[in-house]
């Protein structure tokens, strides 16, 4: 394993920290329920992915320089570049690869979606915006599957569950996203269809044609989960089937309070202590799967 990362933001790195960690995201990264020896390698993804985003969601930087500065992790991870100190985070997650045997194309299927984000501020319809979650979610999944052993059904149900987390996130994160970056994840014929309009998500509260469109992406997002149930009892790993059965119950309950409560009006999250639970249902999912 590479030694412990240099802190981000010193003057040759090219990273753009967010502030974002761990607690952000909707499932528990490196969580106890996965197997030990594997943590520091899922640690050093999570912070290779983190600083990639954070470059492509930085208000600070042109996009030209946000594709520039991707396309160098892109080098290094795919073992084209070794020396420069500035992407130290790409060269602990290639050494992190080689040590594991995992595809690099994980990462790069990454990169590629987050210099689409560098450059594009809208989509179509829910097939465009299924194109951009295959690369921007299914491969934290992919990377997960390849990293215990795999699936009984392949990647099918884990790039469901990915996708289905990814829009949760675009739904939690929709004023915010127009507010700081113009951009917007809602299907733009969806939008068309039900007579919103995409300068409402400034507002502190739906319409009635916006909170039309947030339930069809619900709705949409619910079928995604209909296809990542079978996910726990297709792994390998009992550990994964755990983590996975955990995240299942998270993504329900998300969706379930953004059927019932306004994401324009705060962002939709759950406590701690409803993390808790959810972790402990995995545990007992994944022992009776």
């Amino acid at each position: 394993m590479p030694d412990a990362l240099p802190p981000a933001g010193q003057p040759d790195n090219v990273e753009t920290p967010s502030g974002k960690d761990a607690a952000y995201e909707n499932f528990p990264v490196g969580s106890f329920l996965l197997p030990r020896h594997l943590r520091p390698h899922i640690a050093v993804f999570y912070r290779f992915a983190r600083a990639i985003d954070d470059i492509a969601d930085s208000a600070d930087l042109s996009a030209e320089e946000k594709v520039r500065r991707l396309e160098g992790f892109e080098a290094v991870v795919a073992g084209q570049e070794s020396s420069d100190p500035a992407y130290a985070t790409g060269h602990h997650m290639r050494a992190s690869l080689d040590a594991t045997g995992v595809s690099p194309q994980h990462c790069i299927d990454l990169i590629t979606a987050f210099k689409r984000d560098a450059t594009k501020l809208r989509y179509r319809d829910w097939d465009d915006l299924m194109g951009y979650c295959v690369l921007s979610a299914a491969p934290v999944g992919r990377y997960l599957l390849d990293l215990h052993g795999g699936a009984s059904d392949g990647y099918a149900s884990a790039d469901a569950l990915c996708m289905a987390l990814q829009v949760i996130n675009h739904l939690q994160d929709c004023r915010d996203d127009y507010l700081t970056l113009d951009r917007v994840y809602l299907p733009g014929d969806w939008l068309a269809e039900e007579g919103g309009d995409i300068t409402e998500l400034a507002g502190m509260s739906s319409s009635r044609a916006m909170r039309r469109v947030i339930d069809r992406t619900i709705a949409a997002s619910a079928d995604l989960m209909m296809s990542a149930r079978p996910l726990p009892s297709a792994l390998t790993s009992r550990r994964l089937a755990m983590e996975s059965a955990a995240i299942i119950r998270i993504a329900d309950m998300l969706l379930a309070r953004l059927r019932s409560r306004d994401p324009l009006g705060r962002r939709i999250e759950l406590s701690k202590v409803e993390y808790f639970w959810c972790c402990i249902g995995g545990v007992i999912g994944g022992l009776t799967r």
